[in-house]
């Protein structure tokens, strides 16, 4: 798949990407698509519920009334279940929600992502840029050359870029990442992909391993 390659104005370059079909352009799983998904979304879990139970409540231990002849129920303790501020039964308790899988299936949920993104024509690549320093209006000018205003995008660059990566960060639609951190769940939730011709040459070289 051949690709027109953009300039920071959103210009042609007269520069063409080919992007490579073992990365752009197979079979998407759909399976693996949802298992890496399942786990990224797991991995974020903090998983520190906690509720009380009885032996963890602060009260009297002393019995409620006599066992007999209050036509009641026996009761020994304030702290049981059954009263009011009293522990909860089988109440959740801290956990690990996070779960392993292959680096196969994971790398072929990212380019199913991938394959997908380039079907709907949702990716653009633009020349390797910088920026001078930390604005943000130079990010919005960016996307606003793009056309991209009211898109969700995510940038992804071939490395860490601090004076890129500052400029977006208060954006609520744009997210840039590097090519070793790119997730399917982050593939997905964006609009559009913008790549650099860095990116997509680093992208296509880890697929290949």
């Amino acid at each position: 798949m051949e690709i027109n390659v953009l300039n920071v104005s959103g210009q042609e370059t007269g520069a063409k990407v080919q992007l490579s079909d073992t990365v752009f352009a197979i079979e998407p799983n759909d399976h693996a698509i949802y298992l890496d998904v399942k786990q990224y979304l797991a991995n974020q879990r903090q998983g520190t519920h906690k509720s009380k139970q009885r032996n963890e409540i602060a009260g009297s231990t002393r019995k409620l009334h006599k066992q007999k002849g209050t036509g009641g129920a026996r009761a020994g303790s304030i702290k049981s279940p059954l009263f009011n501020g009293g522990g909860r039964v089988f109440g959740p308790q801290p956990r690990d929600y996070s779960f392993k899988l292959n680096k196969k299936l994971k790398q072929l949920a990212r380019k199913s992502a991938l394959s997908y993104k380039a079907q709907d024509n949702s990716i653009v690549v633009l020349e390797d840029f910088t920026f001078e320093s930390v604005k943000t209006k130079s990010f919005i000018k960016l996307v606003a050359d793009l056309n991209l205003t009211n898109e969700k995008t995510l940038l992804v660059l071939p490395a860490a870029n601090n004076n890129i990566y500052l400029s977006s960060r208060n954006l609520k639609k744009a997210k840039v990442i590097t090519a070793d951190q790119l997730s399917t769940y982050d593939v997905l939730n964006a609009g559009k992909l913008l790549l650099t011709t860095g990116s997509v040459k680093t992208l296509e070289e880890a697929f290949a391993k």
